[in-house]
């Protein structure tokens, strides 16, 4: 992979354009700007321009949806009438895995063995499922190479354990899987963690 960096080679002008919306965006300053897109007044290098957006665009929705969020802040809808019967709302999926350890095992296809859960490790990719949920949910999880620890497993004799950590979406949430696995049952202990999106 080469380590040229485009920006420090980037020496364009360009300028700081806004849509409909209240979205920003550069273009370059020698360019009609795109159908949409209106100049603000500000051009210059790209680094500057970008800082200047920074420093203007300070709340990300768009315009629309801020619009319809003050609408709904100044006329909110009356509260739904509370039934004797309705019950308190049930916890996500993910909430109810990062509260505590639960019983995990590696979900492999065609056969479950050691082997071909070795290979699922080193091409960095394991399905793990979780029996005690409805329907048993399968985790598709992108390993943390440096995170996981194999010094305790003997693959050829399948046994041993296995530290595994990595990172998935569920249900629209960023989290990051952490098991440990008895490669001679290829079962073991489990626990979701949220991650937590940078400010």
């Amino acid at each position: 992979m080469s380590s040229y960096n485009s920006d420090q080679e980037d020496t364009k002008i360009y300028k700081v354009v806004v849509n409909h919306e209240e979205q920003y965006s550069i273009w370059p300053a020698d360019r009609e700007n795109p159908l949409g897109w209106n100049d603000v007044g500000k051009t210059g290098p790209k680094a500057e321009c970008l800082a200047y957006i920074k420093e203007v665009w300070t709340d990300m929705r768009p315009l629309s949806l801020r619009k319809k969020m003050e609408e709904m802040a100044n006329n909110p809808p009356p509260p739904a009438p509370i039934s004797d019967t309705e019950q308190p709302a049930e916890k996500s999926l993910v909430d109810r895995l990062c509260e505590n350890e639960h019983a995990v095992e590696v979900s492999l296809r065609p056969e479950k063995t050691a082997k071909l859960f070795k290979e699922a490790i080193d091409r960095g990719y394991v399905h793990l499922k979780i029996p005690h949920t409805k329907g048993g949910t399968e985790l598709g999880i992108r390993l943390d190479k440096e995170a996981c620890d194999l010094s305790k497993a003997d693959f050829e004799g399948g046994n041993g354990t296995i530290h595994l950590e990595g990172g998935l979406v569920l249900d629209y949430v960023k989290v990051r899987y952490i098991a440990d696995i008895d490669l001679s049952t290829l079962e073991g202990k489990g626990q979701m963690v949220k991650v937590e999106a940078a400010s």
